[in-house]
């Protein structure tokens, strides 16, 4: 037996141009773009620029064999004939490297083992790898990411070939790509589903082999495919599961998406059809594929369809403070009133911890000192929870209000300006304790930070509600990531990611991809709490003192000063 470690085999490794590199191959889906020039207003410097790895060299051991094949991973292009040549004739053509992508934390980590000693290497005829990988994450064969910590053993059979070369005969199907070039050679797709009332879209990340448009990859998982398990409960898609399409390729003429459909299309109403465009633009938009309209058809001929009205995203109203007695938006150095409800927040007589405001600024909730949450609107307030230990409640874009104590997560409860407590079933069921909770924007899904065991988790779930909006109960739990410290706030930014605040003694701010990696900054010192928005610029960030921190480039910079209360608004 030999054992070394991995080296960054980087043996002919060049910088081409993209197009170059990927056109039959550009996702998970491997077939690709067919497109009529370059989309308008783009440009071949727009093209990105992609890692490429070399073939296997003449003479190479089985280790070196094994080695080249993991890092022929990042050459994604004719469907990764790179690595194919590492492998036996009959593998090549059975090997499916689309089933998914293991991330590992880097090639340095990779141990491997070869159960042929290194002098016995020239007389031997076969022989076994085994590689110890340190993964961080997953991609599946759908594109889902998901954070999966910890060592995993990869076996490899190898067998001498009629010129004498090593070549793999065995192999699990997949790739490998160390973490530090995943986000080179992939690219995070948000997939567009409707909620439950086809009056906003949720975002759903895939993740698919960067390329220059990703139309056809987008267009194709959507359609064909199906939402995140544990997103399903609260969206719905317009597709009909009889209607595919046509041709393995969507034309971008005049920044017009030409999409064939089957013929089952042909039977389907005005409305499906309109949901259908509607949804497929959004997707492709947010793929960032340069498009103005999607134009279905069935057999060369044209389908009318329309497009729907979603529910507008309210006003940006900036951000939020209570300073110095008074409540509202901050510009400078003064804090604009919000009408309907800053009167009845200011004329609060106990200290306030936290206030989270409605999307249409007709209501806020309140929590004091106690922990007692209150429900402040034009002329009322009304307590809504006086149980003990709650945490920072959370609005939803529906009007209710989210509660839960700290020490009980499976007990939380959602109150209308009713002040009706409706429980929320199957809410974090592992967990032993709860210290954050956010409902997202569309109101599909809520974030939180839980303990399980001894682990503290960033989780998110889909929100199910009745005809009436009401939230009855929540999917599956999926682990966003795992925190090295205590949580001291949690906020969205924007649709797809969420800001954590974690670690009290030494402060960090972790940007992370609901269904992605994330990254990690210091925060300012002393920072006690965060608000979110609707971009990552947005983020704003509360120390001990009361100053109020923004970012500027890569730094934070503080813009105001005596602010006791950072406030937050619903969905963010």
């Amino acid at each position: 037996m030999t054992e070394r470690r991995g080296t960054r085999v980087l043996r002919g490794i060049a910088l081409i141009v993209a197009a170059l590199l990927l056109p039959a191959c550009a996702g998970l889906p491997t077939s690709g773009d067919v497109t009529v020039g370059l989309v308008l207003g783009e440009s071949p410097q727009d093209v990105d620029f992609l890692p490429v790895a070399s073939g296997p060299i003449a003479g190479a051991g089985p280790e070196e064999i094994v080695e080249g094949f993991l890092e022929a991973g990042i050459t994604t292009s004719e469907n990764w004939a790179t690595a194919r040549e590492f492998l036996a004739p009959a593998l090549q053509r059975a090997w499916r490297p689309a089933a998914g992508v293991s991330i590992d934390v880097g090639t340095e980590t990779r141990v491997l083992t070869s159960s042929v000693p290194a002098d016995a290497v020239e007389e031997a005829e076969s022989a076994e790898v085994q590689v110890r990988l340190d993964l961080v994450a997953s991609v599946d064969e759908s594109g889902a990411y998901a954070e999966a910590l910890g060592p995993s053993p990869v076996k490899f059979s190898l067998e001498r070939t009629d010129d004498g070369e090593w070549r793999i005969t065995q192999a699990p199907d997949g790739i490998v790509i160390d973490q530090p070039r995943f986000s080179n050679v992939f690219e995070g797709y948000p997939l567009q589903y409707f909620d439950g009332e086809w009056s906003r879209l949720v975002p759903d990340v895939r993740w698919f082999p960067r390329r220059q448009s990703p139309a056809t990859t987008v267009t194709q998982a959507l359609i064909d495919g199906s939402p995140s398990a544990w997103l399903d409960p609260a969206v719905q898609t317009a597709f009909p599961a009889d209607v595919q399409l046509a041709q393995d390729a969507v034309l971008i003429t005049d920044q017009v998406a030409e999409v064939a459909l089957t013929r089952p299309a042909i039977g389907l109403d005005q409305l499906t059809l309109s949901r259908m465009r509607t949804q497929l633009q959004a997707t492709l938009k947010a793929a960032g594929v340069s498009v103005s309209q999607v134009r279905f058809s069935v057999d060369g001929r044209t389908l009318d369809a329309g497009v729907v009205e979603l529910v507008d995203a309210p006003p940006d109203v900036g951000t939020l403070v209570l300073q110095n007695g008074a409540f509202g938006r901050i510009v400078g150095d003064e804090v604009t009133a919000i009408p309907g409800i800053t009167q009845g927040i200011v004329a609060i007589d106990q200290p306030i911890v936290s206030i989270d405001v409605a999307t249409d600024d007709s209501q806020a909730a309140v929590q004091l000192a106690d922990n007692h949450v209150y429900l402040v609107s034009e002329g009322s307030v009304d307590e809504l929870d006086a149980r003990q230990g709650l945490i920072e409640p959370s609005m939803d874009p529906y009007g209710y209000t989210w509660t839960v104590p700290a020490g009980a997560p499976t007990a939380v409860h959602a109150r209308g300006s009713d002040v009706v407590e409706h429980p929320v079933a199957n809410a974090w069921p592992t967990a032993s304790a709860i210290s954050d909770l956010r409902v997202s924007a569309d109101g599909a899904r809520v974030a939180a930070v839980v303990t399980v065991g001894q682990q503290r988790w960033v989780v998110v779930a889909a929100v199910v509600r009745d005809p009436a909006g009401i939230p009855v109960e929540l999917g599956d739990v999926k682990q966003v990531t795992q925190l090295s410290a205590p949580a001291i706030g949690l906020a969205w930014l924007g649709s797809e990611r969420l800001g954590i605040l974690i670690d009290p003694q030494s402060p960090q701010v972790l940007t992370q991809m609901v269904g992605g990696p994330g990254t990690a900054e210091a925060a300012p010192e002393d920072a006690v709490s965060i608000a979110g928005a609707r971009t990552v610029g947005g983020l704003r960030v509360v120390g001990v003192g009361g100053q109020l921190f923004a970012h500027a480039g890569s730094a934070w910079r503080e813009i105001a000063a005596e602010i006791s209360v950072l406030a937050t608004r619903a969905g963010e």
